[in-house]
């Protein structure tokens, strides 16, 4: 081989080797660019689906814990037919609220809220709806017979007394005294007392606790009294009963006792430090029921409610005087 064939055969392999090179540079080039197309710098947002479940709202932040069930009722859907709604209105039906519980509709028409339960066949008393109507008197009872029996048996209570109001007016000589022969005494059927029956008001009243008085009655915003005391002091149960509630589901009143005199009248015992009934108990005037103390609440005290067919009503009146 000349010298001349040979410098060209060196030229040949030269010029095929920098093409390997750049070949080798391009499809290394193509290579990057590639996996920088498929690695945007900003990714696409990934739907968590552990929170596509929860309700919308401030409440539903993704690391929150869930509420348990209607601690208050739930708002209603837009155009949905609530249970009951026919009855909104009518006497013995109560129209849920906004923050109600069904311990707050027990609270606020006088009954038992597990009797509320049973009398509007709640599959899930834990679940009630702003708009929605429930049964709070008895089946076949009279809801206005039960609204009105205070005040008849007040009026019977009151007419033997009419008598006696004319002869000493007569005696000032405001009127005529009557001859003896005008006074005829009433049958012995009316002159027999009417028959005793639950929800009257003849209710021996007991302080449910000792010390000073220290806030008054307002029905619009305390509607009770406050008592005041040391932690641990004896709550005492204001009249025979039987216990309705015994817990701390009723927001603002802590550790809570509710017991239920009759037909018209509960008490509300609220703040306690320790409760010493369960619901079903009955118990007696005076007994002690719980221990003072200040859940919920910003000093010990005891706040203090008697309600009337619900209706809070200022405790002072029916104690006995101090």
């Amino acid at each position: 081989m000349t010298l001349a064939m040979m410098g060209h055969l060196a030229s040949e392999v030269r010029q095929a080797r920098n093409t390997g090179f750049v070949r080798l540079a391009i499809s290394a080039l193509a290579a990057l660019v590639l996996v920088g197309c498929a690695s945007p710098k900003y990714r696409a947002p990934v739907e968590d689906r552990s929170v596509t479940n929860r309700p919308a709202g401030p409440t539903a932040a993704p690391n929150a814990a869930t509420p348990a069930p209607a601690v208050t009722a739930l708002p209603a859907d837009a155009g949905k037919v609530l249970p009951g709604a026919e009855n909104a209105g009518k006497p013995g039906f109560y129209t849920v609220k906004p923050g109600d519980t069904l311990i707050r509709v027990g609270l606020e028409t006088g009954q038992n809220w597990k009797d509320i339960i049973k009398w509007n066949n709640l599959d899930n008393p834990n679940v009630i709806e702003v708009g929605q109507v429930l049964r709070v008197v008895a089946p076949g009872a009279d809801p206005n017979a039960v609204a009105t029996r205070g005040v008849t048996t007040a009026k019977l209570e009151t007419r033997p007394l009419d008598a006696p109001k004319i002869q000493t007016a007569a005696a000032s000589g405001a009127v005529p005294l009557p001859t003896p022969t005008a006074i005829t005494p009433p049958p012995a059927t009316m002159a027999t007392p009417p028959t005793p029956r639950e929800g009257d008001d003849d209710i021996n009243w007991l302080w449910p606790a000792s010390g000073p008085v220290i806030g008054g009655f307002d029905e619009t915003r305390t509607k009770g009294l406050s008592i005041a005391g040391k932690a641990g002091d004896p709550v005492m149960a204001a009249a025979d009963g039987k216990v309705v509630y015994a817990g701390s589901g009723l927001r603002g009143y802590g550790n809570l006792v509710i017991l239920k005199h009759n037909n018209t009248y509960l008490t509300a015992y609220a703040h306690n430090q320790a409760l010493l009934v369960k619901e079903e108990q009955s118990v007696k005037r005076g007994q002690k029921i719980a221990e003072m103390g200040a859940t919920d609440a910003e000093r010990v005290a005891l706040h203090f409610e008697i309600r009337k067919q619900g209706k809070p009503i200022d405790p002072a009146r029916l104690l006995p005087p101090r």
